[in-house]
């Protein structure tokens, strides 16, 4: 009988020669999720001998993630700012870029937290969850073009026990938002991938991922344009406009940005990369 060790180095072989990043690590999280462990747990249980049925267990998920199915979707949650989420194809799965950009607003507003926050294209709720979280005494309005991606984001208000502050709403952007509704924050991380992007992206992305909550045209910039446009409408004065965007796209939004908001600055993710637009209006 193999051991949980012996299948985990197995299993990291395999995952090596399909060309999956960070194989061991993606081997610990499957064999962990079929045997119902969490990791301390599965090193513990190292030198456990498996039975067939704990192989036929761990067997499917494998074959799901050589094929490039990704580990989040596989096992149905990831981590995101300390909150535990639910993924599944409905949306995207939360990135640490995104996870980045709510640490620098809660560093930005920690002295004068918003009581009204509008997250834009919420997709798996993470970004409103995450606000409402950091603001307690928030009212985040969440609000999405994808009824499935609104189901999944009201599952995770709803398990995190957030429902009563998050409202979710369907719009295209702000289309059936209220006229004269004004919010101290508006959020959006949306798609700003161009369609040759996302055709080269690892197949993880390109394959599994919802294309809609990915590509824009306009070389990636159209969505983005979009927000720019609309959001002075509905920011309050001195309020502040967060995005995520693609890298190679500042020169322009900034200049976008110039026509309405006062600053607007550029700032990079943690590799250096030019990834997030801040805007005061």
């Amino acid at each position: 009988m193999l051991t949980v060790l012996e299948v985990i180095k197995k299993t990291t072989g395999f995952f090596a020669d399909k060309g999956i990043e960070h194989p061991r690590l993606n081997a610990e999280l499957l064999v962990g999720h079929a045997l119902g462990l969490k990791r301390m747990q599965l090193y513990l249980k190292f030198e456990q001998p498996l039975t067939e049925a704990d192989l036929e267990k761990i067997r499917p998920l494998v074959r799901r993630r050589s094929a490039r199915e990704p580990v989040q979707y596989i096992v149905g949650e990831t981590e995101f700012f300390g909150l535990k989420l639910k993924t599944d194809k409905r949306a995207l799965i939360p990135r640490p870029e995104t996870e980045r950009l709510l640490e620098i607003i809660a560093m930005r507003l920690a002295g004068s937290p918003p009581a009204q926050v509008l997250d834009l294209g919420t997709g798996s709720g993470a970004l409103a969850l995450g606000l409402a979280t950091v603001f307690p005494a928030a009212m985040v309005t969440a609000v999405d073009s994808s009824e499935s991606a609104l189901a999944l984001a009201r599952e995770n208000a709803a398990a995190l026990g957030l429902a009563e502050r998050v409202k979710f709403l369907s719009s295209d952007w702000f289309s059936t938002l209220p006229a004269g509704g004004l919010f101290e924050l508006i959020v959006a991380n949306p798609p700003y991938l161009s369609a040759e992007e996302t055709a080269q992206a690892a197949p993880e992305v390109r394959d599994f991922e919802p294309v809609a909550a990915l590509t824009a045209g306009g070389q990636g910039l159209d969505e983005l344009r979009k927000i720019l446009a609309d959001a002075p409408r509905f920011l309050a004065p001195g309020g502040l406009l967060a995005l995520e965007t693609g890298i190679a796209q500042h020169a322009e939004l900034l200049q976008l940005a110039a026509a309405d908001f006062s600053p607007a600055e550029s700032l990079p993710d943690l590799a250096g990369r030019d990834r997030y637009v801040l805007a005061r209006r």
